[in-house]
């Protein structure tokens, strides 16, 4: 058997130690599991009315969050919330048949659940990791959305945004947020069905994705950590 050299030692040392520090990284968790809080901001529509006016007709929403840390990097986040969409046919260059005119106002509910990514390792603990009490983050997921009015809405969501996170102090969190809803119909924008009204007001059929209706959320979000993370990297 060959004898172990210094520099054979020096040489697994170091790669021994690169293995843990990545191991650590992506397995270690925040200090606190969890984090539950609530979201306060704007919720604006964006469909046949309005295709590129990102804030027009803002209506105030607001709601919970439910956070759950699955390391440093990856969260999933739940959330329960409330807002208003509402258009003006006037506010839009769009002429619809007859030149018909319609303004319309719908409060929404939304049940939904996303995947966060963080760009920078998220904690105020774990200085050895390089961590950051700030990050810029990105997520995606699926929703529920529940829209009343002389016509029910009902219908699924696919969420996709980004945002910002500041640990201001240990345990409490501060957000921002920006986000679309891309829905799978065309009549969010149509609480009732009386006359003319906003679903297929061109009378051309759309594809699952095209012709479709969209709502959008600015969010600002407050959450408390809660329930200790045992789990520990132990091997630095």
């Amino acid at each position: 058997m060959r004898p172990v050299t210094l520099y054979g030692r020096i040489k697994t040392g170091v790669f021994l130690s690169i293995i843990t520090i990545f191991t650590c990284s992506t397995a270690v968790g925040q200090e606190y599991k969890y984090e539950i809080g609530g979201m306060a901001g704007m919720s604006m529509y964006m469909g046949d009315v309005n295709k590129n006016n990102l804030f027009l007709d803002w209506n105030p929403a607001f709601g919970a969050v439910f956070r759950a840390n699955l390391n440093l990097r990856w969260a999933i986040k739940a959330n329960l919330l409330t807002g208003s969409v509402s258009g003006d046919t006037r506010n839009t260059d769009n002429v619809f048949p007859d030149h018909a005119q319609l303004a319309f106002k719908r409060r929404f509910y939304e049940l939904g659940a996303q995947a966060e990514f963080n760009f920078l390792p998220y904690s105020d603990k774990y200085a050895y990791l390089q961590t950051s009490r700030i990050s810029p983050y990105a997520f995606a997921g699926l929703g529920y959305t529940l829209a009343t009015g002389d016509e029910t809405f009902s219908g699924m969501n696919v969420p996709v945004g980004i945002g910002v996170k500041y640990k201001m102090k240990h345990r409490l969190n501060l957000g921002l947020e920006y986000s679309f809803r891309k829905l799978f119909a065309d009549d969010f924008d149509a609480p009732s069905k009386k006359g003319f009204n906003l679903d297929d007001s061109y009378n051309i059929p759309g594809s699952r994705l095209k012709n479709k209706d969209w709502y959008s959320l600015l969010m600002i979000t407050v959450t408390w950590d809660f329930g200790l993370n045992g789990r520990k990297c132990t091997n630095l």
